[in-house]
């Protein structure tokens, strides 16, 4: 007749006597040790908060003399929030003109990866609801993105959150797919009312830049 005993730190801690799988499987669970707790999904993401902690507004790398928008207003343009290379806290904002697409694009003096962004308009039937980012496509155009999908656009979100907006909340990206950015285009599909003029008062990008070495810094040595 089979005995198997069941052995802990060097001890035995339970003989079972007999093919009783059912005993056995008592015993075993009497003795294993509890099993770890399940780790949520905050806990999980701890790493992902930890790098996003560091992140910054990377605004200040914006090259202004590349800064534009299509179809904006001729009074209400981007560098009426964006001019300053700083996140506008005043009463201006960018107006679509013609209907309510935008098609935003952002230059940067050095390569930067992504980790979100932040679109602020204060009213809300205005406000952005479905976008598409690109990135590094300096020709971009709106018969480029209307009908594009992923992978050729690097990410869509198919509706912003008006919480999100309002409060000036950050809007995590597919950080993965914004690595080495030059340039991020952002084309505003629809708004929330479905009004004719789409408005945005303030927009922020953050990340962080990416590690370059500037051969300006080096000096030839002699022999």
């Amino acid at each position: 007749m089979p005995t198997f005993l069941l052995i802990k730190n060097h001890n035995v801690v339970a003989t079972v006597v007999g093919a009783d799988k059912g005993a056995l499987g008592a015993a075993i669970q009497t003795h294993a040790p509890p099993a770890p707790a399940p780790t949520s999904l905050g806990e999980g993401s701890s790493k992902d908060e930890s790098a996003a902690s560091k992140d910054v507004s990377l605004l200040e790398y914006l090259d202004s003399t590349q800064l534009n928008c299509l179809n904006e207003s001729n009074t209400h343009n981007i560098k009426s929030i964006l001019g300053n290379k700083t996140l506008n806290t005043g009463k201006s904002y960018l107006e679509s003109d013609s209907d309510e697409q935008l098609l935003i694009n952002l230059y940067f003096n050095q390569a930067v990866r992504i980790r979100s962004i932040l679109i602020h308009t204060a009213d809300a039937s205005h406000a952005p609801k479905t976008i598409k980012l690109a990135i590094n496509r300096p020709a971009l155009g709106f018969e480029d993105v209307e009908s594009a999908a992923e992978p050729d656009m690097a990410q869509v979100i198919d509706e912003l959150s008006p919480d999100d907006i309002a409060n000036s909340r950050r809007i995590p990206l597919r950080y993965v797919r914004f690595q080495s950015v030059q340039s991020l285009h952002i084309f505003v599909a629809s708004n929330q009312g479905n009004e004719d003029e789409t408005r945005i008062n303030a927009i922020d990008v953050f990340g962080l830049p990416v590690e370059t070495t500037k051969m300006a810094n080096f000096r030839p040595t002699e022999e």
